[in-house]
């Protein structure tokens, strides 16, 4: 069970980002991840769809002998989170709460930005996640649905985001944040034109570093850190037009045109 390989799943590519991370900090480990990229965006789904795609994506990897389940999608973890828990035998680590205790930890001024898809923002998912843990945080959230489609595109340098940048984050800004939630997998590739909009004093908290932490910890826990030398790292989407093998190596990092396969859910 110590040498299965951990199972990371997202509603399209931008979960890379926290394949990337686990691979960073913990390079023993196998992975195999799976991207909806047939049916992505997730973001502007309802719950009751959410959840029964996450589902579909969580039997792929359980059928694979995973032994933990990350759940690299804002959207999913704010709907589909606990449903998830239910039905899995394997660990689960998803992307909200360890975001949330690094955001709390990190804020000096107590006024803390959350900034994601419509259905993240609509479900507010992180709100009640923070105010749980302290009620006197301040928070200002934000839809930025046009961020994906642009992160996705490349256009992280372009003068366009850095525009809509701008308009998203007006009303963020004026709020006094000190920190300031990426609330989507998709958004470190505009990580310029954010911390641009926003300033130099605010900080930027992303899913990968604080989702891979807690990850390593609940392993750790569990006594299930591999120590297998053999590692196979596995990537599979729903559909794989041309285009998305570009993005995918952009999220990664490196090309991965020839290790993408397609599967059916």
């Amino acid at each position: 069970m110590r040498n299965n390989p951990i199972g990371i799943f997202d509603s399209g590519i931008g979960g890379l980002t926290v394949a990337k991370e686990i691979i960073k900090q913990l390079p023993n480990e196998s992975l195999i991840y799976i991207g909806d990229t047939a049916r992505v965006p997730y973001g502007t789904r309802s719950k009751e769809i959410v959840t029964k795609f996450a589902l579909e994506l969580v039997d792929f990897l359980l059928r694979r002998k995973v032994k933990c389940l990350v759940v690299a999608c804002n959207t999913i973890s704010a709907y589909a989170l606990s449903e998830i828990k239910k039905v899995s035998p394997v660990p689960v680590v998803d992307v909200l709460q360890p975001v949330v205790d690094r955001a709390i930890k990190t804020t000096k001024n107590k006024k803390i930005g959350v900034i994601g898809t419509q259905g993240t923002i609509q479900n507010r998912a992180y709100d009640l996640a923070i105010k749980k843990l302290d009620p006197k945080i301040k928070i200002v959230s934000c839809a930025c649905p046009l961020f994906v489609p642009m992160a996705e595109e490349g256009l992280n340098h372009h003068q366009a985001t850095k525009l809509i940048a701008r308009e998203y984050l007006s009303d963020v800004i004026g709020g006094g944040i000190d920190t300031l939630i990426l609330g989507c997998t998709h958004y470190p590739l505009l990580d310029e034109a954010i911390r641009e909009a926003v300033g130099k004093g605010v900080i930027l908290i992303d899913s990968a570093g604080p989702t891979v932490t807690e990850l390593k910890k609940v392993l750790s826990e569990k006594n299930l850190l591999s120590n297998n030398p053999y590692l196979k790292y596995e990537f599979f989407v729903t559909d794989v037009p041309e285009r998305v093998y570009q993005v995918a190596s952009r999220f990664f990092g490196s090309d991965l045109k020839d290790k993408i396969r397609k599967v059916t859910l």
